[in-house]
């Protein structure tokens, strides 16, 4: 398989790491010569229950003897679609009650955006610097960081940046702005908590001059970090979530979520102001059904935080700056990108997945399946505790 890849198909960067998979099951993969993986990455935060969970398989063909896709989305009332919107919608605070389903968490991003402009009437996207929210163009255009857009330009105007965690950038949200979005911890930047109730203060401000919140959950949210959404750590409440990733077990998926009467808005005045095809497809949804369904009554999303500290208190290294980020959503500091890359490279060739992050080079990536025993963080971390001790 190996030259077929590089020969047909299309590459993402210049040195994929080109495992040849035969398998997953738990929280482990399998190559083609039966070497044994543990996963510390998840898809990159998107296997929630792990590799081939029995839960998601059985609602996927459940929902295949039944039918798949039947009609573009909106049209007709399909139960799986349905089924997933209210558990959505009921995992949400306030009146979030209507949810877009999509295909991707970029997706998700567009549909958002679009939905801001046309519930205010105005133009103006306020993101912040160093931030990702997917690599379409729309999605792009409100990403801060200019070597990764630079290329492609030019892209949506009308995006102003401010810097995350700044409180006089604040300010710079103003009468002229449809909306605010934000990741709730960054996840390229090197996973970055808001801090000095940063949230609360962004809030204030679109309320004063009429701009929406749009929170980008689709790194954090669906229980990776203590709670279903990222944001209720922070006590805010976005007017727009968006979520991805991790909300269908492994399955390609994304949605938006607002209340009703801003969601009612892309239905007229354009009708089918915002359509997809294939977003909410009906096997998808039924696994992304499963997905909430298995998270929100368990004991999934308390163990993440019981998870993180085990992480942490095993992670001891001098070579270790810090751990950044919250639950299972974490990343390890170390000196430099090329010790980063050299930690990564070493751990895969014993049998740990760990991942890069897009824009902070010294980032070990650690986004485990929820699912992950303490066992197997243990045997994971003395994986990495080993390699920086032959390393140093």
């Amino acid at each position: 398989m190996r030259s077929d890849f590089f020969k047909y198909q299309a590459q993402t960067t210049p040195h994929p790491l080109a495992i040849e998979i035969s398998h997953a099951n738990g929280s482990y993969i399998y190559d083609t010569n039966q070497k044994q993986y543990l996963d510390f990455v998840a898809g990159v935060s998107a296997n929630s229950l792990g590799h081939n969970p029995i839960e998601i398989k059985q609602a996927i063909q459940t929902q295949l003897d039944k039918y798949a896709h039947v009609m573009v989305y909106g049209e007709f009332i399909q139960q799986p679609q349905l089924g997933l919107c209210k558990a959505l919608a009921k995992a949400s605070p306030g009146d979030l009650d209507a949810v877009y389903l999509t295909n991707s968490g970029t997706e998700a991003v567009e549909g958002a955006v679009k939905l801001a402009k046309r519930a205010t009437g105005r133009s103006e996207i306020v993101a912040a610097k160093k931030s990702y929210h997917g690599n379409t163009q729309g999605a792009m255009s409100v990403s801060g960081v200019e070597h990764q857009n630079n290329a492609f330009r030019p892209l949506i105007p009308g995006t102003r940046f401010v810097e995350f965690n700044n409180l006089e950038d604040i300010r710079k949200i103003s009468s002229k702005t449809a909306a605010v979005i934000l990741e709730t911890i960054q996840g390229g930047a090197g996973f970055i908590l808001p801090k000095n109730n940063y949230f609360k203060l962004v809030k204030k401000r679109c309320q004063e001059v009429g701009a929406l919140l749009i929170l980008d959950e689709i790194q954090p949210g669906v229980g990776r970090t203590g709670t279903f959404w990222g944001f209720e750590n922070y006590d805010v409440i976005p007017d727009i979530i968006v979520a991805g990733k991790g909300l269908g077990g492994g399955m390609p998926i994304g949605a938006f979520i607002a209340r009703p009467d801003i969601m009612q808005l892309l239905s007229n005045y354009p009708k089918l102001g915002h359509i997809t095809t294939f977003g909410g497809h009906p096997v998808i949804a039924a696994a992304g059904l499963a997905t909430i369904t298995k998270i929100t009554t368990s004991e999934l999303i308390k163990e993440t935080l019981e998870k993180e500290q085990l992480i942490r208190e095993l992670l001891v290294h001098d070579s270790i700056l810090e751990i950044r980020g919250k639950g299972l959503m974490l990343a390890a500091i170390v000196d430099t990108p090329e010790l980063a890359s050299k930690i990564i490279l070493k751990c895969l060739d014993r049998g740990l997945i760990l991942f890069w992050l897009l824009f902070e080079g010294r980032a070990l990536r650690i986004t485990p399946p929820l699912t992950i025993s303490d066992h197997e963080i243990a045997e994971g971390c003395k994986t990495i505790i080993e390699v920086l001790n032959e390393l140093n």
